[in-house]
């Protein structure tokens, strides 16, 4: 029998975070998070600050983690670019949850030697990704560290920030029991448990796949899935949001698909998802078929479901069809208890 593989096993320790990111709460609490002026705490999708005349900035910061080792490992011209719309997406996506446009962008390169035409590929990325998402890149730090980075090592980091007034800011706090969730489809698996996933199809502990491998659902080879980029939610949201009324949105990032949504649901309310109510690319079955169960499977990975939108019942269907026109595939995949 094929040991269960875990993504505490592949080294990152979910609770771990969890207690991490209580701890920065307590510190905030102690320090009043530096302002009187803050809107929200510590474990939000991004922040918010009043600067007056009725409007908020928000901001957050994240990065692609190790979906950049995939990249390095391939090693093939064109293929670091998905990592530039990587680094965007898992910001903005996370900035518009409280109905923020988005304003401008920052990047933040480490690296153990500077390689020009590799970088130049992800500063495209970042820039396509940026005008794709009404935000400009206002300039960023690229930062060569020998002896901590390996000399074809390197991370991606980004801070996004936005501009919210202060009546269409979406907290969650209008959600009540019976609000529908709808689903939009990620483009896979984004950029979230990729160590677990590099563990589970390129170790020898899981199924010892090459990143050249043809995966008889693909007619690419596997790195190709692996590094398709990370969907961009902005403009489809921005257009919900100028005609319709939603109570919530999640981004659907480490954690899955129930513990990103509860970061937005009133104390007192839960959730329920079907998860047979949408078809998962395979790319999550094969990482499953590896020895990962579904109760991980559902922990780290988005499972097909990139964001999240909460509606009530009169105004989910409309919210449907109007992303229909947008090109999506919108599923109700679940209810607020």
């Amino acid at each position: 029998m094929k040991p269960t593989i875990s993504y505490e096993s592949a080294g990152v320790n979910i609770a771990a975070g969890d207690n991490w990111v209580e701890t920065i709460k307590e510190l905030s609490r102690k320090y009043s998070n530096g302002t009187k002026n803050a809107n929200g705490g510590i474990g939000g999708f991004s922040g918010l600050i009043n600067i007056g005349g009725g409007q908020y900035l928000a901001g957050c910061c994240d990065g692609v983690g190790t979906k950049v080792e995939i990249a390095r490992e391939y090693a093939r011209p064109g293929f670091y670019r998905g990592l530039g719309q990587d680094l965007v997406a898992m910001n903005v996506n996370d900035l518009i949850t409280c109905g923020a446009r988005p304003l401008f962008f920052l990047d933040y390169i480490a690296c153990g030697k500077l390689n020009v035409p590799l970088f130049s590929e992800i500063m495209d990325g970042i820039f396509a990704a940026c005008t794709g998402s009404y935000a400009a890149l206002l300039g960023g730090e690229t930062a060569e560290m020998p002896g901590v980075y390996p000399e074809t090592g390197f991370d991606l980091a980004g801070f996004s920030v936005g501009l919210v007034k202060e009546e269409n800011i979406i907290n969650g706090s209008k959600i009540e029991k019976g609000n529908k969730l709808i689903g939009i489809p990620s483009s896979g698996l984004h950029s979230n448990g990729f160590s677990l996933v590099r563990k589970a199809l390129l170790s020898k502990d899981g199924l010892s796949l090459s990143l050249d491998s043809h995966i008889s659902e693909y007619n690419t080879p596997l790195a190709v899935t692996l590094l398709t980029p990370t969907k961009l939610y902005v403009r489809q949201t921005l257009s919900v949001l100028e005609n319709f009324e939603v109570r919530g949105m999640a981004h659907i990032t480490g954690g899955g698909l129930e513990a990103n949504c509860m970061r937005i649901i009133p104390e007192g309310l839960s959730i329920s998802v079907d998860y047979d109510s949408w078809k998962r690319e395979h790319i999550f079955d094969l990482v499953a078929s590896a020895g990962v169960d579904e109760d991980e499977m559902r922990r780290v990975f988005n499972l097909g479901i990139g964001y999240v939108m909460i509606a009530s019942d009169t105004e989910a269907p409309k919210i449907m069809k109007h992303l229909e026109e947008l090109g999506e595939y919108p599923k109700i995949i679940g209810v607020v208890n």
